[in-house]
């Protein structure tokens, strides 16, 4: 799923910024926004980056092995 960063404008006058929803699509997280937001105006709207790798994690062997390298 894609996350989308919104800024709106409530049905009273305030300003929101960075409502961070995610969607299958702008539509779709727009949709959940105006659940959340009824009658608000959208600002402004980016897409954010999923595509973030997730860290690679190491275990305790290899973890000993590179710090007997060093010695």
């Amino acid at each position: 799923m894609l996350k989308f960063d919104f800024s709106v404008k409530t049905r009273d006058g305030q300003k929101v910024e960075s409502i961070q929803i995610q969607g299958r699509d702008i539509f779709d997280a727009e949709r959940k926004l105006r659940q959340m937001y009824h009658n608000c105006d959208v600002m402004q709207c980016r897409t954010i980056s999923t595509d973030k790798v997730p860290s690679q994690s190491a275990d305790i062997e290899e973890v000993l092995s590179l710090i007997a390298k060093h010695n």
